[in-house]
């Protein structure tokens, strides 16, 4: 299996989203800011990634995918075609109803997703107006994640992929028309997100006709195939959603402090999500399809072999981009956000939540590299009880920390209860027998833990130098902080290969390595999970 090589097919074009996504954020601090507008927006779109994070990237396609991989292998393309617009009806329906309910119950929704909002009548009444336009993206990115995960079980990845790239640039273009037209309270920008969520639908809709398995609107019914689905499906959901579920009610808790902290909270998670969406994403999508066929025919070693590896990619690939953040945090967004809207003041309150956020993100990662070891045996029920614990930790962090650290405490609160919910996963799944580190992952993990160290220190050096250059408000700051960053990979590569935490040969011969057939699609769900039966 070339793991290496399917991560980089599926990352790759989620780097182009996100790097998309970066310019998004530059222009959005430089119009927005951190003021009111912000806040209500971002409140606004939680919900949306919130739904965005359980479907596009969570439980849905650990549920519909195998089960669509097993009916195209018995039937072919008319086979998994008929299934997928069974659950498209469904699908369908629920969110149809969600969203008209939605709408209606708005102010009510509000006051639970930001209660601190109901001190400022202004705010509140902006955040409930921006939600109730930006509420049926969540109806046209579900449907959009079942047109992908149809995609994916006939072996087209790109076109779901480079869907989040549409999202990015709409948003972009509604930037850019609030700029020429001085447009300024958020509406273009909620209009944006609902438009962009149906190109999104559309896209795959042609994409799911061309590779032959167009879907046509069926009337909605439970059937055996739909009724798997929704089993695996919805214990999962919760599991994998944690991430986000613990930043919906970050967002609740932070609407409680002065205006401005949830736009901190916003930046810093956005440009946390960079490396945690190309890596965790990529890992987890390429970990779950070969890990299900080896659990199904019983090869553990090779399971065992999956498992490690990931993990060790994941750790990485994470490991020294969370050093590089916390040591960064303050000149990244001083030179790439303090402007406009946006002043010196905002960029250290938001570089303080970045490194919170960063001392996290190999524990984000190794959720999702994690999870799959579940999924693949078929138990939904151990990572929903461990996110349970998770979220309940992150809320007592949150109250006990946010009275001292404001903003800052909200996002390391999420930390903690992050590595706490990667922790147990690794011990659980340990216990159960079906993960351990091999000599391997041992020998290489802590190596690659001391490079990225090293490399902190290196970057740090080189940043007090370059201190002046990075103080400037010339282009010359620009170029220092490339410097800086080019550094840092060049410094941890070295060291990294130095140490013995990465063999260049063997990810060289990955990455050209064309994957193998291993058997045919695996058949997880086809039996009620391991907690369940």
């Amino acid at each position: 299996m070339a793991l290496l090589r399917s991560v980089a097919t599926v990352g790759s074009l989620t780097l182009v989203s996100r790097v998309f996504g970066f310019l998004r954020d530059i222009l959005t601090a430089a119009i927005l800011g951190a003021g009111p507008v912000a806040d209500a927006f971002f409140v606004a779109q939680r919900l949306p990634n919130l739904f965005r994070s359980l479907f596009a990237e969570g439980a849905f396609s650990a549920a519909f995918v195998p089960l669509a991989a097993s009916t195209l292998a018995e039937g072919g393309k008319p086979a998994a075609r008929a299934f997928a617009e069974e659950a498209f009806a469904v699908l369908f329906a629920v969110l149809l109803a969600f969203v008209v309910a939605g709408e209606i119950f708005m102010p009510w929704l509000m006051g639970v997703i930001a209660p601190g909002f109901g001190d400022e009548p202004g705010k509140f009444e902006l955040a409930v107006d921006l939600t109730r336009v930006t509420f049926p993206y969540l109806l046209f990115i579900s449907l959009t994640a079942l047109q992908g995960g149809l995609l994916n079980a006939v072996d087209r990845f790109a076109a779901a992929a480079a869907t989040p790239i549409l999202l990015n640039l709409f948003l972009i273009a509604a930037l850019l028309l609030m700029a020429r037209f001085g447009w300024s309270n958020g509406r273009a920008l909620a209009w944006a997100l609902t438009a962009a969520g149906i190109a999104q639908f559309l896209w795959l809709m042609v994409s799911c006709a061309r590779a032959g398995v167009a879907l046509r609107l069926r009337l909605p019914r439970l059937t055996p195939g739909v009724k798997r689905t929704l089993r695996i499906m919805g214990p999962g959901v919760f599991g994998a959603g944690v991430i986000q579920l613990n930043l919906l009610v970050s967002t609740a808790l932070a609407s409680l402090l002065p205006t401005g902290s949830i736009a901190y909270l916003y930046y810093a998670d956005r440009l946390n999500q960079l490396p945690l969406g190309v890596v965790g994403i990529a890992v987890g999508t390429a970990i779950l399809p070969p890990l299900s066929r080896q659990v199904r025919l019983g090869d553990m070693a090779g399971a065992f072999e999956t498992q490690n590896r990931g993990v060790e990619l994941a750790l990485l690939l994470t490991l020294p981009a969370a050093a590089a953040l916390i040591v960064l945090a303050t000149p990244i967004l001083l030179v790439l956000f303090a402007r406009g809207a946006f002043g010196p003041a905002e960029a250290e309150a938001t570089a303080a939540a970045l490194a919170a956020y960063a001392a996290g993100l190999p524990a984000f990662v190794l959720v999702k590299v994690l999870a799959p070891g579940f999924f693949a045996h078929q138990n939904t029920r151990t990572p929903v009880k461990v996110a349970v614990a998770a979220m309940v930790a992150n809320l007592a962090l949150t109250l006990g920390l946010m009275p001292f650290l404001a903003h800052v405490g909200v996002a390391l609160a999420l930390t903690l209860s992050g590595w706490l919910q990667a922790l147990t996963l690794l011990v659980l799944l340990s216990r159960h027998g079906h993960f351990r580190l091999d000599q391997g992952a041992r020998t290489r993990i802590p190596r690659i833990g001391a490079a990225a160290l090293g490399m902190a220190g290196i970057v740090l050096g080189l940043r007090l130098l370059l201190e002046p250059a990075l103080a400037s408000h010339s282009a010359q700051r620009f170029g220092a902080l490339a410097l800086l960053i080019a550094l840092g990979v060049l410094a941890f590569a070295a060291l990294v290969l130095a140490l013995g935490g990465a063999d260049w040969r063997e990810l060289r011969g990955q990455l050209r390595r064309t994957p193998k057939s291993a058997g045919p699609p695996t058949d997880i769900g086809l039996t009620q999970p391991e907690g369940q039966r």
